[in-house]
């Protein structure tokens, strides 16, 4: 007989949130591993003794980490989500009949938080972590990667002269041909103002003119009247902290850069920031040992190893590890050779001998683009009859030779990266990091920073970490680990079990083989 269901709303009704739960549920899990009550102490600063009352300081990080666990980037969207789902219901201490706080509500409250607050809850989640043992802190893996910010390239204007910066301001927002320009310029004078020199701005004026000439040679290109953008000249007025920056074979975007530590033993998250994307990787590996070192140490790991790729390279960031004990597996930068062809480097005398055995001695020390250089010169007595002058020197008259004052740091640190434990590292690096990397950006909300600024990037970043390491957390909690030992614990008694038979079967053949030669002497 066909049913039919006949819906109709009952005016009471007995209904317990937590029987409609399962006990296997993610939520119901997490709500019984994250603990945030230390929140209401840590936050109580910021607020009034009258007044309205705000969101709870616990259910509104429980809402931020359900928008990152659920991939979503949208606050407005988070609540729709959550109001629908009783798991989250219950997750967030919230009845059926209860009403979500107003989606306004979580940016404000983001705004009103300073990101230490974010911090120490990632912190506490880490702790979490390592008390369950998924953090054995000798090995650190480091990457980055770019988090598209909250603006639009096509708002972009001309930064200008500081002096001429109130009555040049019209005109520079005709001269950008922004198409969708910015409502409210959120910038600073000196970020809208040029601090580039002469020197760079010529440059720029170069690479402008190259780029206008190869545009409309380059495949699949649409805009022919596209100009050559950099953050020298230009700047973003709805998002001023957001940088131009570019992937091979990618378009320029507004991004932040996003800096992460990883565990290599589960993968779990250790250290996460947003900084800026103008910025190189290696000036930032030394912020972030400071950073790291301390917190693993308060939590008694010890810190021996440290694996990046060579955008993390430098002779000051070698000779940085090696005085904090760091042993490094990072590979040297592409553009480093170890010294001119042709040369031999003698260690005992601090000079460079040539193929017609003549010396480049030491000559001075000088810091050249940000980097400690030595300079070695030879003289023009040694160079004026030489075999090899057209191909060495060609129209100087001496040869001269700059190399970073960081040779011996770089010749320790690539011995070690060629060495089988090295290249081990290497690839473990590879699927180490990079994961984390993609499950953040693709799964956890991290495709896009939603809000404006350096700091409300930071606080994204932080909390989308903090969501990949519960879900780690939960994926390797109590029972988990028990089944895991049990199963340990299984087969080594048969390991033990089949050495000892092994044993008593050796020894029970070498007795009964000498019973048989004492009968037969």
């Amino acid at each position: 007989m066909q049913g039919i269901k006949n819906y109709q709303e009952k005016l009471f009704t007995d209904f317990q949130l937590s029987n409609h739960v399962p006990g296997n549920n993610f939520y119901r899990r997490l709500k019984e591993h994250l603990d945030l009550s230390f929140l209401y102490q840590t936050s109580k600063v910021y607020y009034g003794d009258c007044g309205q009352k705000s969101i709870d300081p616990v259910v509104f990080f429980k809402l931020c980490l359900v928008g990152f666990l659920e991939n979503i980037i949208s606050d407005r969207k988070v609540i729709q989500h959550a109001s629908m789902r009783l798991d989250i219901l219950f997750f967030l201490g919230y009845n059926i009949d209860e009403k979500l706080p107003v989606h306004s509500t979580l940016s404000r409250t983001r705004q009103l938080f300073p990101q230490e607050i974010f911090e120490e809850v990632f912190e506490h989640i880490l702790m979490s972590c390592i008390d369950a043992g998924l953090v054995s802190g000798h090995t650190q893996v480091i990457d980055s990667a770019f988090v598209k910010a909250n603006a639009s390239m096509d708002s972009l204007e001309l930064k200008v002269p500081a002096h001429t910066l109130e009555e040049h301001l019209q005109k520079v927002r005709v001269m950008s041909q922004a198409d969708r320009p910015a409502k409210n310029n959120k910038a600073d004078i000196e970020q809208r103002s040029i601090t580039a020199n002469d020197k760079e701005l010529k440059q720029i004026r170069t690479r402008n003119r190259r780029w206008a000439k190869q545009q409309g040679q380059r495949p699949g290109a649409k805009n022919k009247q596209s100009k050559y953008t950099s953050n020298k000249t230009h700047y973003s007025p709805t998002d001023p902290d957001a940088r131009i920056s570019i992937k091979p074979g990618k378009a320029r975007k507004l991004n932040y850069l996003s800096q992460l530590a990883v565990d290599i033993d589960i993968n779990i998250i250790t250290y996460i920031a947003a900084h800026f994307a103008d910025r190189k990787d290696n000036q930032h590996l030394q912020h972030i040992c400071n950073t790291l070192k301390p917190r693993l140490q308060k939590s008694g790991l010890l810190w021996t190893t440290i694996l990046a790729d060579a955008g993390y390279s430098s002779g000051e960031n070698y000779r940085f590890l090696e005085q904090a004990n760091l042993q490094s597996y990072i590979p040297p930068h592409g553009t480093y050779k170890g010294g001119p062809d042709g040369f031999t480097y003698v260690k005992e005398g601090d000079y460079w001998l040539c193929q017609n055995g003549k010396q480049a001695k030491f000559k001075r020390e000088k810091i050249e683009k940000g980097t400690l250089k030595r300079y070695y010169f030879t003289t023009r007595g040694d160079c004026k009859e030489c075999p090899f002058r057209k191909t060495c020197i060609r129209s100087q008259h001496e040869k001269k030779i700059t190399i970073t004052a960081f040779k011996q740091e770089y010749d320790r640190a690539i011995k070690r990266v060629k060495t089988n434990y090295g290249q081990y590292l290497k690839i473990k690096r590879q699927s180490t990091v990079e994961p984390a990397f993609g499950t953040l950006i693709n799964f956890l909300g991290m495709r896009k920073v939603n809000t404006i600024g350096i700091q409300g990037a930071h606080k994204q970043m932080t909390l989308a970490a903090c969501a990949y390491n519960l879900k780690k957390l939960l994926k390797f909690s109590k029972p988990n680990n028990i089944k895991r030992a049990q199963a340990l614990l299984s087969f080594s008694n048969q390991v033990v079990q089949l050495i000892l038979r092994s044993f008593v079967q050796l020894f029970c053949r070498s007795q009964f083989e000498g019973f048989g030669n004492q009968q037969l002497v």
